[in-house]
């Protein structure tokens, strides 16, 4: 999506009008659906003259293309600045520009980080070079018409106010330099002769036209670049924050020692590439010699990359790389080297099938390691018995003596990287009241269909490449169990099994397993292209109003377990935990899809209410409600 699209004649009569950062902003306003801060309307009215400086040449075609704020396929990132043309083969080319208002910078010890004044104080920042490289492999990567039409993608990075010193163009960042060039202040013919360079007649807007029409190539997917990665080949490129998080956490791991012990808390949300940058770690720190494991409560991770990995490394290779959480409460202090906890919010106080081992896991994880790292999105809390809180770690690193580095992903690469659904579905299952309270140009395949036989069938059309299975809130109980004629979920005439009899925890990556329907414990940590969701009896709404009820929770579900017992102590407290948890699963399993969602209701109102959050707000011409309640795009 690009928010402005001009000529080059078009962006310099803008910019001589004083009018391009109004454009920007009805466009940014149109596109989005929303305004922007101070800050990035003061960065369009201080940047775009120095590049209408820059592209003002009679050797830049007046019909190149211009464009400003284009988002970046699959995430939330946007591209500052854009010209198209065709190169000297008459073949496309698009320069992208990374802006920066910086006037000074350090050194940091970090790959590809400086350290710069931003958002109120100075703080560890990719390095221009490494960032637009990186938005041009993301590019190149996920836009199918960049590759049919072989259009070149030349990144580069443009610091109008910054002098020439010994830090932006050191040594240290030559790697990146090199792939990206940096044009500091003084360098505005240089950044004019290099786009010459390769812009060499107009296109009159066709490759960004291609670029913005270019279909979405299938995204990468963790669990089957598992092997490669380990091999130490660079499957997913790490950008802005999840470099930032992946360099510091190499640097305290090395830093750390029994006497220096270190934890990291990275927050993040679902998508935020938790999981990419926890598997970058484990492959770095376990090629550098150290004793390092990925952890998870949760054993749906563990045994999907067990699956991936079978037959490409030993059992013994693969056992000592992934561990459970509760294999930890009986180990010397700082055994590992590195510990790496994926979703350490489902981590339990005690271990153990009748959970009566150990203390708590949290201090047996942060004891066990020199260096401890723990993924967390409180908000995916899913169960009773789960206490991962960011409080709860600080407390034991301070009793253990561990000093403690916080960190947050804050960039969406699920939901077609789409911040915007994530805030709506908060505001839609009332788990916090946001300002997105319609769907509305946001593009993301989220459809109320109107039986859960319509929303198996279109999972199982979405299936091409195994990647998109139905799941559903635990709210039948697993009779198939014991007999596996019987069906577990009922609903008039549609009938299902859950997905526990053949495939265990592995489910998910089974390609029979699409005619089953999944649960939270089988799909959390876990992405799909496309997931189905059936809204069991409960999560209701009543005259607007989200209600949960515990008690349509199957009886073989065991994330509620103990509520009861709260409920004498505490009725209330007991009653707002069980709240959230429902919520949260929910949230849970609608954001597994990268692509798409696709809802049923068993509750008739639920199912009307989900179908009216979509109508509202929408834009007549442009989006419409199906009969189904699926939002469509008329173009």
């Amino acid at each position: 999506m690009i928010v402005y699209q001009s000529t080059k004649s078009g962006f310099l009569s803008d910019v001589l009008a004083g009018q391009v950062e109004k454009q920007i902003l009805t466009s940014f306003v149109r596109e989005l659906g929303h305004s922007t801060g101070k800050s990035e309307l003061a960065s369009w009215r201080n940047s775009m003259p120095y590049m209408s400086n820059v592209v003002n040449d009679p050797a830049i075609p007046d019909d190149a293309g211009i464009a400003i704020e284009y988002k970046i396929p699959r995430t939330s990132k946007r591209i500052d600045f854009i010209i198209s043309g065709m190169n000297e083969n008459n073949r496309g080319v698009a320069v992208l520009v990374e802006l920066k208002q910086w006037q000074a910078a350090s050194l940091t010890e970090l790959d590809g980080v400086v350290a710069t004044f931003v958002g109120g104080g100075t703080r560890d920042v990719s390095h221009p070079s490494y960032q637009v490289w990186a938005y041009a492999t993301l590019l190149e990567d996920y836009n199918s018409n960049v590759q049919s039409n072989n259009i070149s993608i030349i990144p580069c990075a443009y610091l109008h106010n910054y002098e020439q010193d010994d830090v932006i163009t050191n040594d240290f960042y030559k790697e990146y330099t090199e792939k990206a060039p940096v044009f500091l202040k003084s360098d505005a013919l240089k950044l004019q002769n290099f786009i010459k360079q390769f812009v060499r007649y107009g296109d009159k807007g066709d490759v960004l036209y291609a670029i913005e029409d270019g279909r979405i190539k299938p995204s990468k997917a963790l669990a089957d670049n598992l092997a490669s990665m380990l091999e130490g080949n660079k499957e997913f490129i790490l950008i802005d924050e999840q470099k930032l998080v992946y360099e510091t956490a190499l640097k305290l791991a090395k830093e750390s020692t029994p006497t220096n012990k270190n934890v990291l808390i990275v927050e993040g949300g679902p998508g935020t590439g938790k999981s990419v940058v926890a598997i970058n770690l484990l492959t770095e720190l376990t090629n550098r010699q150290t004793v390092t494991q990925y952890v998870t409560k949760n054993s749906a991770p563990r045994e999907v990359y067990q699956v991936k990995l079978t037959g490409k490394m030993t059992k013994t290779r693969i056992s000592n790389l992934f561990s459970s959480s509760g294999s930890f409460h009986n180990i010397d202090a700082n055994t590992f080297d590195s510990l790496i906890v994926d979703e350490a919010h489902r981590l339990n106080e005690k271990s153990g099938m009748f959970s009566n081992l150990g203390e708590n896991q949290i201090k047996e994880l942060i004891n066990a390691a020199k260096f401890s790292i723990f993924f967390i999105d409180e908000d995916q809390r899913v169960a009773l018995k789960d206490i991962g809180r960011k409080s709860a770690i600080e407390d034991w690193a301070e009793k253990l003596g561990a000093s403690v580095n916080t960190m947050e992903l804050a960039s969406q690469f699920r939901c077609n990287g789409s911040d915007g659904y994530l805030a709506w579905l908060d505001n839609a299952l009332q788990i916090k009241e946001t300002a997105n309270d319609s769907l509305e140009d946001i593009e993301y395949d989220f459809q109320v269909l109107d039986s859960p036989q319509e929303v198996h069938n279109q999972i199982i059309l979405k299936n091409t490449d195994n990647k998109a299975r139905i799941v559903a809130g635990y709210c039948w109980n697993w009779v198939s169990k014991k007999n596996p004629d019987l069906k577990d979920i009922i609903i008039g005439d549609y009938a299902a099994s859950w997905n526990l009899n053949s495939h265990g925890q592995a489910w998910i990556v089974h390609p029979d397993s699409v005619k089953e329907v999944g649960c939270i414990h089988t799909c959390q940590g876990l992405e799909l292209d496309y997931v189905g969701v059936i809204i069991g009896p409960d999560l209701i709404v009543r005259n607007g109003e989200v209600i949960t009820d515990a008690t349509k929770r199957a009886s073989t579900d065991q994330s509620l377990k103990g509520l009861k017992a709260k409920m004498k102590s505490d009725p209330e407290g007991a009653r707002i935990i069980a709240d959230r948890i429902i919520k949260n699963t929910y949230r849970t399993l609608m954001t597994r899809g990268m692509k798409g969602c696709y809802i049923y209701c068993t509750d008739p109102e639920t199912q009307e209410y989900f179908k009216n959050q979509l109508k509202r707000g929408n834009k007549q011409n442009n989006y419409k409600a199906t009969d189904g309640g699926s939002l469509t795009v008329d173009r």
